[in-house]
């Protein structure tokens, strides 16, 4: 039995812990703020709750992979689970709208076809088909399994199948997420929905890999589902599951340093100067080169990614129910995409103007005072470290407005979330997003390694392999589990 110390206590970290304790060792969490959950928080007011971090669930297979493995109450025993359908409704610059439903590709084409025309719906569907070859290819790689010692070939290897395209009498294939839209597209309001999945985890689509298909296959083919009474249920879920397994937590505990005896991991140092031993350290990865005592392997791995944007969350409180019918959630495409991208990623980085707004309206009374009221959540992404003024929390409800009608006449209040209080949440440098890893891009988009360059401190949650969303801290958990109890001969699950 060894005495494990992990430190902070978000949703990764959260699945190391409940597996480590299950393989009778004695895991101690301490976490930095009075909570758990990381991004996964609440914010609730006069009755009305909202989700502050992920407001939806892709591929919950993890999150029910951890609890069989963890104890005899299943997932769907601990929380509710609700496929969401439509899975999206996306309304386009032109003002085209289209609703697309949930994990159903014969379905999707057929919306599609019918909202943006003839062909619209089979170009996306053989587009679904070739991304879903590249799912196959990096699926365990960078999902399954500890980063390969070879990730070079990841870094090089482009796993999507691009269809040739005639370009000035030369035959090009596409490199990024963009030339996928132009070339394999062919329609401004597909290439958005495409661009869209890869915006949301704050990449930008002109340098993005053609591999980032894998993000909108992901949600096509396993589905998006929300939990009832919001995204922080899952969290409560799964940290009742440690509590249950024994794990200690210790809160308003914040680890300053990792202590290092005979060149393997030896504890933690708290601030005060408390020190605690332990035979393991598992800490998040951003505190990567933060002088804490968590190295880089030193062998060539990938960088820890830096600077990477963040979100400007605007929460709305309305008078009158939410109307029968309304999607949970839609995405209103920007009229300037040229600019919304220059603004996000170009050499002077600010708020834009005109972004693309993601607006969330879950069906749930658990989130109201009751029925005549609705709890809307805004989102959009802006640069890490933003300076955000009420004129921009202003532009992003009026493109809202284009989902919600007469949005600003049923407000009673806002509440404004900015990457500040996402980094004061989480330790994320400017409050950044993590994306998932993806191959190619000369290894931009992998992510560290979760064993470090010191012996017995490893690395989880969205800032190591295999990098953020929901389903990839999950599966960090379960990677660092693995290579704790049976050493770095672990292959990952089978």
């Amino acid at each position: 039995m060894a005495r494990i110390a992990v430190i902070g206590a978000g949703m990764g970290a959260l699945a190391a812990a409940a597996r480590l304790a299950v393989a009778g060792h004695r895991v101690t969490v301490y976490e930095r703020t009075e909570t758990y959950g990381g991004a996964v928080r609440r914010f609730e007011r006069d009755g009305f709750s909202f989700d502050t971090g992920p407001g939806l669930l892709p591929l919950p297979a993890v999150w029910r992979d951890l609890f069989v493995k963890t104890g005899k109450e299943p997932l769907e025993e601990c929380v509710e689970l609700l496929q969401v359908d439509p899975s999206a409704r996306h309304v386009f610059a032109d003002g085209s709208a289209v609703s697309l439903p949930n994990a159903s590709r014969a379905g999707v084409v057929a919306a599609l076809e019918e909202a943006l025309g003839a062909g619209a719906g089979q170009r996306w569907g053989d587009f679904l088909v070739r991304a879903r070859e590249a799912w196959d290819r990096t699926r365990r790689p960078l999902l399954e399994e500890p980063l390969w010692p070879n990730w070079p070939v990841l870094a090089g290897r482009e796993p999507y199948p691009s269809v040739p395209h005639k370009r000035l009498l030369r035959t090009r294939r596409a490199g990024t997420l963009a030339e996928v839209g132009a070339w394999e597209l062919r329609d401004t309001r597909l290439a958005a929905l495409l661009e869209s999945h890869a915006l949301a985890y704050g990449l930008d689509p002109r340098t993005a890999p053609a591999s980032a298909a894998v993000l909108p296959y992901m949600e096509h083919a396993f589905g998006l589902w929300y939990v009832r009474g919001g995204m922080r249920e899952l969290a409560r879920a799964v940290y009742e599951r440690c509590l249950a397994r024994r794990v200690v937590f210790r809160f308003g505990a914040e680890v300053v340093r990792v202590l290092e005896k005979d060149g393997r991991a030896a504890g933690v140092e708290l601030a005060g100067g408390t020190v605690v031993e332990a035979d393991f350290v598992v800490a998040p990865g951003t505190l990567r080169g933060a002088g804490t005592g968590v190295p880089p392997r030193g062998d060539g791995e990938p960088a820890p990614q830096r600077g990477r944007p963040g979100r400007l969350t605007v929460l709305l409180a309305l008078r009158g129910g939410r109307p029968a019918g309304a999607a949970h959630r839609t995405v209103v495409h920007t009229d300037d995409r040229d600019g919304e991208l220059e603004s996000l990623f170009g050499a002077a980085p600010g708020v834009p103007s005109r972004p693309t707004v993601t607006v969330l309206r879950p069906d749930d009374p658990a989130l109201v005072p009751d029925a005549g009221h609705e709890a809307v959540v805004l989102r959009c992404v802006v640069p890490a470290g933003a300076e955000v003024s009420a004129g921009h929390a202003e532009r992003v409800v009026a493109v809202a407005e284009r989902a919600v009608p007469g949005l600003r006449d049923r407000l009673l209040w806002s509440e404004v979330r900015t990457p500040a209080d996402v980094a004061e949440e989480t330790g994320a440098e400017g409050g950044g997003v993590p994306a998932p890893a993806l191959a190619a891009a000369g290894g931009r988009l992998l992510h560290p390694g979760n064993p470090t360059g010191l012996t017995g401190l490893f690395t989880v949650g969205g800032w190591a392999h295999p990098g953020g969303g929901l389903p990839h801290a999950g599966m960090s958990g379960a990677l660092v589990s693995g290579l704790i109890v049976e050493g770095p001969e672990f292959r990952g699950s089978q």
